[in-house]
């Protein structure tokens, strides 16, 4: 049988099932939209970040480039599912990410990882430290660090080892 799909003993195999094929790409697609919305969400902070306002930034910074709020709405719920890589690099730019984010699995799970730390540091009030500490000199952050480590000594909480 000329272009069945046989074994090695000439005995027809059955086709690969379409629903595998199918829901490979449905997990693509769903990754990316889960990316995508994870962005928004860790962006708008205290504040909803709507589809529109990143449309509209993202034309002002590329005025060439078509987008729309409802676009990015179905990108992130995955009813749309191949943007462009020019729409890729400018949504990266927008959230501060690699476009790799959204294509590569290793590179999304190093960022993942660290959004998931940025998080944390903002649920537990750290972001707003950290953020009052930039530009200080090295002399002043010694200060600090030192005031905090006697306020966790107060509190009986355990000396931090190392900084990270």
């Amino acid at each position: 049988m000329t272009g069945a799909n046989t074994d090695d003993g000439g005995m027809q195999r059955p086709p690969r099932p379409v629903v595998e094929q199918a829901s490979l790409a449905d997990e693509q697609v769903s990754l990316l939209g889960s990316r995508l919305d994870r962005l928004f969400r860790m962006r708008s902070g205290d504040k909803r970040l709507t589809n529109k306002v990143v449309a509209a930034e993202i034309q002002r910074r590329r005025p060439g480039l078509r987008v729309s709020g409802a676009y990015l709405s179905a990108l992130r719920a995955g009813t749309r599912v191949n943007p462009s890589r020019d729409l890729l690099v400018a949504l990266a730019e927008y959230f501060g990410v690699s476009p790799s984010y959204f294509l590569d699995r290793d590179e999304s799970d190093r960022i993942t990882a660290q959004l998931d730390t940025l998080e944390e540091l903002r649920a537990a009030g750290i972001r707003g430290i950290a953020i009052r500490a930039m530009g200080l000199s090295s002399e002043n952050l010694e200060a600090i660090t030192s005031v905090l480590d006697q306020v966790r000594k107060l509190q009986g909480l355990p000396p931090v080892d190392g900084e990270t």
